[in-house]
């Protein structure tokens, strides 16, 4: 975690970007892994940037630290909808600053514009990650034939031998140097989405991916187009109800998809403060709220959740 131009010769980004072949690929020949193919860059411009469409611009780089770093960077100068990709990423992040890598093109690296102000009021700004959820897991299922649960905030959970592994995650940040005006600047949501990870190549034990999920397709060209035309939709929507979460139906369809809710969980607080309760709903702010033991119901807006063993 995780922009194009009419030709394919040119680019939107930095000069000083990588441009040369994955690291991991001897003599430069990104063919040599034929189960994972690079992405075919004009096809997926073809399908996806179109006039009056919410994608103006979509660029694939070989290898880089962070696409959310390099998009953020940028974030001023480039309008709504320019998408960045990467085959590779050293030094993708996570929630909490966690580290996210994974082989070259076994997955899916990029990161997303957006700029929903001044539609949008910024206090709703905080949906954009649990919408992005909602959209991946529609493209997901849309494009694999898997069935993608969300784990509240942003993580993307697959089943693999009956137990829950987490497959993706989701990453939003705001970008610009307007971003601390009303309505000004705008978010970058970096998405990470494992492919064709092996059982051999996971980073730990809770991992997964589409492939050991049992999908139907992982051509990354084919889930890439889904998740994005998703997201276009649901953001459309959204946007188009000044981000109301009940109008645009993203709170309903966010709780019936979240594995999160019913359960069990211990949310872990800045200042290293924790509540452990049942997940209940998921409010008008896109907070989770959680029963406690004595009898309180408590929002939880920021936060590590862990789902407790048994519940």
């Amino acid at each position: 975690m995780t922009p194009q131009d009419a030709s394919d010769d040119s680019s939107d980004l930095p000069s000083d970007l990588p441009s040369g072949p994955p690291s991991d690929v001897p003599g430069g020949n990104r063919w040599s892994d034929l189960d994972r193919p690079p992405l075919n860059v004009a096809s997926l411009r073809r399908a996806l940037v179109r006039d009056g469409g919410l994608w103006t611009s979509l660029d694939v780089v070989p290898a880089t630290g962070s696409t959310n770093t390099d998009l953020a960077a940028r974030a001023d100068e480039l309008p709504e909808g320019a998408v960045l990709v990467a085959e590779e990423q050293s030094s993708g992040r996570g929630r909490l600053d966690r580290r996210w890598s994974a082989p070259a093109r076994s997955g899916l690296f990029f990161s997303v514009l957006l700029k929903p102000g001044p539609a949008v009021p910024v206090e709703r700004w905080g949906w954009l990650p649990l919408l992005t959820g909602v959209a991946v897991a529609t493209g997901l299922s849309r494009s694999a034939g898997v069935d993608t649960a969300l784990k509240w905030p942003n993580d993307l959970l697959v089943t693999v031998g009956g137990e829950e592994r987490k497959a993706g995650g989701i990453l939003a940040e705001r970008a610009g140097s307007a971003a601390a005006a009303a309505g000004g600047g705008g978010v970058v949501i970096g998405i990470g989405i494992n492919v064709t990870l092996r059982a051999d190549e996971l980073p730990v034990p809770g991992a997964g991916s589409l492939a050991l999920a049992g999908a139907v397709s992982t051509d990354r060209d084919t889930v890439l187009r889904a998740v994005l035309r998703s997201l276009e939709q649901w953001y459309g929507d959204w946007r188009a109800a000044e981000g109301d979460p009940v109008a645009s139906r993203l709170q309903e369809t966010y709780a019936a998809g979240c594995a999160t809710l019913g359960r069990k969980v211990r949310a872990e607080l800045p200042g290293d403060r924790s509540i452990t309760g049942e997940a209940v709903a998921v409010d008008g702010d896109g907070r989770l709220v959680l029963a406690t033991g004595e009898g309180v119901q408590e929002p939880v807006g920021a936060g590590d959740v862990v789902h407790l063993r048994g519940a």
